[in-house]
C-alpha cells in the first residue's frame, strides 16, 4: 500500500481532527521544514506570547496587526486565544468569511468583529487578524499606529523575520517539524520513503543514515516555497 501525505502536522489543534498515523509499504511525505533548526514550541505557549504582545502594544497605544493565513492558521489562533481572553478580535474579510464556516461546524473561538468599511473606528489597543496579502496595502492605513506580527514556521529563523519586515514573528506552523517528520516516516514502517517539497535532500540523508530506503522526488512547484 502507498500513502501520500500531503501537508500534515502532529501537534494538537482544537480546530481539526488529530493526526492519524498509518502504516504502509511506500510513504510519500512533504519535507517543507525538513531541517534540524525547525522545531516547534507548543502552540498554546506561542499564543500566550501573542496575547502578551497584544497587551504590550495596547499599553503603548498601538493596534496589533497579526498576519495569518485565512484558512486554518487564523482559526487556530482564535481558538487557542480562548485560554487567555474573551475579548473580540477584528478580522479582515478574507478571514471573517472562513471563521463563520468554522463556527457553524462547532469550533469554539474568541468573539470576532468584521473590520468596518468606514474609517471612523479607533483601533488603538485592538488585535486585527489579516492574511499576509494585506501587508503594506492601503487597507492597513485605517489602523493608524500599529505593530505587525506574522504567524509561520518560517519565523523560527531570525533572518527570515528580518527579511520579511515584521515587528514580531510567532512560530506556528501547519506542517510537521523536523522531529515530527522523522517520527512519522519511521512509524509508517514503510520499506521505501519518498520526500517532496522543501528540504527533501536533508531528510533523505538522515533517513538513509538511519537505515531507511529514502529518496527525493522532484517538486514541480518549488518556486512557491
Amino acid at each position: 500500500m502507498w500513502v501520500v501525505s500531503g501537508d500534515y502536522k502532529r501537534q494538537a489543534d482544537p480546530t481539526c481532527v488529530p493526526f492519524e498515523q498509518l502504516e504502509c509499504d511506500v510513504f510519500i511525505s512533504e519535507a517543507t521544514f525538513a531541517l534540524p533548526v525547525y522545531r516547534w514550541p507548543h502552540t498554546s505557549q506561542v499564543v500566550g506570547e501573542i496575547f502578551r504582545w497584544w497587551r504590550s502594544n495596547r499599553d503603548r497605544g498601538l493596534a496589533s496587526a497579526l498576519f495569518c493565513y485565512s484558512l486554518g492558521k487564523s482559526q487556530r489562533v482564535l481558538a487557542e486565544l480562548l485560554a487567555y481572553t474573551n475579548e473580540p478580535v477584528y478580522l479582515h474579510g478574507a478571514v471573517d468569511s472562513l471563521v463563520g464556516v468554522y463556527r457553524r461546524a462547532g469550533v469554539h473561538m474568541v468573539p470576532t468583529l468584521s473590520v468596518p468599511g468606514d474609517r471612523k473606528t479607533d483601533f488603538s489597543g485592538a488585535l486585527i487578524l489579516a492574511p499576509p496579502s494585506a501587508v503594506a496595502t492601503p487597507w492597513m492605513r485605517r489602523f493608524g499606529d500599529h505593530a505587525t506580527g506574522f504567524c509561520s514556521g518560517w519565523m523560527r529563523v531570525r533572518g527570515d523575520r528580518r527579511r520579511r519586515g515584521y515587528d514580531r514573528g510567532f512560530v506556528i506552523s501547519d506542517h510537521a517539524d523536523w522531529p515530527g517528520l522523522i517520527e512519522t516516516c519511521q512509524a509508517t514502517k514503510a520499506r521505501r520513503v519518498l520526500l517532496t517539497h522543501g528540504y527533501s535532500d536533508a531528510l533523505t540523508r538522515h533517513l538513509t543514515e538511519s537505515g531507511l530506503e529514502a529518496s527525493a522526488l522532484k517538486t514541480d512547484f518549488g518556486a512557491e516555497e
